[in-house]
């Protein structure tokens, strides 16, 4: 399936909740190119920003589902272009790294790159030579109101890697729980989950609802304009 064009430097808007993982996710992407916005400011997303303009939405794991369902929803009855992405984490350069895998327009399908939880390796089939870095990322906290988190490079050769099957077993270093990992390959990005989100931090997206966890800890609001 082909996804829409991008322009060279595609407006992005991050909507999550912890300031510091949505605020160092849109640095990172600015750093990179992007006009790229953060805001934790659910309600307040149809009239602080134009969605026409907007090429990609991510969502973090603690936006409640339906707030998430119903700015989907407004966002694409006027902008029938947008890309949805769903925030696999709060760790800054795997919400960056998931927003240029995106964006990229690179040749590609999903069996060019590939993550085998048997084994715990990434395996990658390379149709021609490319430049190659496969990243490990995990949570190493999920203290409120910001988890902290970890990344390891798994590797990153000094040259381009021939053509052919590639595999990169993933250092024991990396935990069970809360993992994931990149494989970018030229301009293209791949992510996959190594660990799942245990479901009782996954839950805590209804906390204050009926039903859900108790109410998460106040966090700083965050609504950023970049008009670069």
């Amino acid at each position: 399936m082909n996804q829409p064009s991008m322009p060279a430097n595609p407006r992005v808007l991050i909507v999550g909740r912890s300031p510091g993982v949505i605020t160092g996710a849109a640095d990172l992407l600015r750093g990179k190119g992007f006009r790229a916005d953060a805001t934790n400011l659910f309600a307040d997303v149809p009239t602080a920003y134009d969605s026409t303009a907007l090429d990609i939405v991510v969502f973090g794991g603690m936006v409640p589902p339906p707030a998430k369902q119903q700015l989907m929803d407004e966002i694409s009855r006027s902008n029938g272009r947008v890309v949805f992405v769903q925030g696999l984490a709060g760790i800054p350069g795997l919400i960056a790294a998931q927003v240029e895998g995106a964006a990229s327009s690179a040749p590609g399908t999903p069996d060019d790159a590939r993550y085998d939880a048997a084994t715990r390796t990434v395996r990658l089939t390379l149709r021609e030579p490319a430049d190659v870095t496969v990243d490990a990322w995990w949570i190493s906290s999920f203290a409120p109101p910001e988890p902290t988190s970890t990344s390891l490079r798994v590797t990153a050769g000094d040259g381009p890697l021939a053509a052919g099957e590639h595999v990169f077993p993933l250092p024991a270093e990396v935990p069970a729980e809360a993992s994931f990992v990149t494989v970018r390959v030229g301009p293209a990005v791949h992510a996959f989950t190594v660990g799942a989100i245990p479901e009782s931090i996954r839950r805590l997206a209804t906390a204050g609802t009926a039903g859900g966890p108790p109410a998460l800890p106040p966090v700083r609001p965050v609504a950023t304009h970049d008009h670069g």
